[in-house]
């Protein structure tokens, strides 16, 4: 039975009404301190390819969870007042989340165009995943 609506459906509808930051814009926000990137790959993508300097690491099955303060899972840095930058591996899930986090009213909220494999071909600064404190 075919699918009504494709992921690539979702993520061209959810790309039609978010922010996409190019790669070299992102690059320059890596310094600014109101601006927070958010991976929101899987821990063994991060323990495999490393991650963007200064990243938050939310997994992508947990992050309206993290981001909503009224769950048990609430995170304070998501009601820190930042600007949020998501990436993924190439920009789907990136896409599909940021939808998600505007849907429902974080602001400001973007992702990054190419995702994390755009990032790392184009030489960008990488670092290995921190180490759990």
């Amino acid at each position: 039975m075919p699918l009504k609506r494709t992921v690539k459906d979702l993520v061209m509808e959810a790309s039609a009404r978010i922010r996409t930051i190019p790669m070299d814009e992102a690059e320059t926000l890596l310094d600014d301190p109101e601006t927070l990137f958010v991976d929101i790959r899987d821990v063994r993508e991060l323990d495999r390819e490393g991650m963007i300097p200064g990243a938050y690491h939310a997994p992508r099955g947990m992050l309206e969870f993290w981001v909503d303060p009224e769950s048990p899972y609430h995170k304070p840095v998501f009601a820190s007042g930042k600007s949020f930058v998501l990436y993924c591996g190439g920009a789907w899930r990136s896409a599909l989340a940021t939808a998600a986090l505007q849907d429902m009213g974080l602001e400001p909220v973007a992702h990054m165009e190419g995702g994390f494999t755009a990032w790392k071909a184009a030489g960008r600064p990488v670092v290995p995943r921190p180490a759990k404190s």
